[in-house]
């Protein structure tokens, strides 16, 4: 199905909400490579009050390792499944299970390179993660998409092949937001609590499914084509803004 249009204010007290987050497109628009993505100081500010509202039941569940998202938003330290999963920082300052990367994954992104480099795709060595991007040349994301079907073909198995609005993943087949989503679920501070996820890509689909089987609040930010989320925004300001509404105050009711 579509996503129908999210109406603001959450019916229910802030220390019953707990709120997973993926970070670009959804929090940060896009950019031809993820390391010219900018965080700014009003949304550390925002991410930082949410978290203490909510009792320390904000995550972030993102497609970027743990290292990353906190070189990103350095000062700011928040919980976090990296990797779509595969890395996990439980507390803000506690320790991080770091995914490793297979020899297989580190040889096939020399390949990627190597047939990719010169042409304005940026391949990610993500540990276990591969990504793709083809946001700076559009016209060779189905010869990048090809290239993954071919290695996905003499790979061990377990690995699945993940398009995505500018380019295409390679990654384990645990790695799934909504492994991740369930698991910050049965521990506090997220336990017993209401779900609302918001994501704005394929790879957050599996986090909408598991949303509503909680009976959460799913939405689909720049929704593009059919979604399971329950709801849609229509870009990062809409979603930065739906977040203020409704989470930025001192209470949620």
């Amino acid at each position: 199905m579509t996503g129908v249009r999210l109406p603001l204010a959450p019916d229910l007290p802030e220390e019953q909400w707990a709120l997973f987050l993926d970070i670009d497109g959804t929090l940060l628009e896009h950019a031809a490579h993820p390391d010219a993505v900018f965080v700014g100081d009003g949304l550390r500010q925002l991410l930082g009050n949410i978290e203490r509202r909510l009792g320390g039941a904000l995550a972030f569940i993102t497609g970027r390792s743990v290292s990353a998202v906190d070189r990103l938003f350095h000062p700011l330290k928040l919980r976090v499944a990296g990797l779509y999963g595969l890395e996990h920082r439980l507390t803000p300052d506690g320790e991080v299970d770091i995914a490793d990367a297979p020899a297989d994954i580190a040889a096939l992104a020399d390949e990627m390179e190597a047939e990719l480099g010169e042409a304005k795709v940026y391949v990610e060595r993500k540990g276990p993660v591969l990504a793709i991007h083809t946001r700076a040349a559009p016209q060779l994301l189905s010869r990048a998409t090809h290239l993954v079907q071919q290695a996905l073909a003499q790979l061990p198995p377990g690995y699945r092949m993940i398009p995505g609005n500018a380019g295409i993943e390679l990654m384990p087949l645990e790695a799934v937001k909504g492994a991740a989503i369930r698991r910050f679920m049965e521990i506090p501070p997220f336990a017993g609590r209401r779900p609302v996820f918001l994501g704005d890509d394929t790879s957050d689909e599996n986090g909408f499914e598991a949303i509503n089987e909680a009976d959460g609040i799913s939405i689909r930010v720049k929704p593009r084509g059919p979604t399971v989320a329950s709801y849609v925004l229509d870009d990062v300001t809409e979603a930065i803004a739906w977040l203020k509404a409704n989470f930025g105050a001192a209470r949620v009711s």
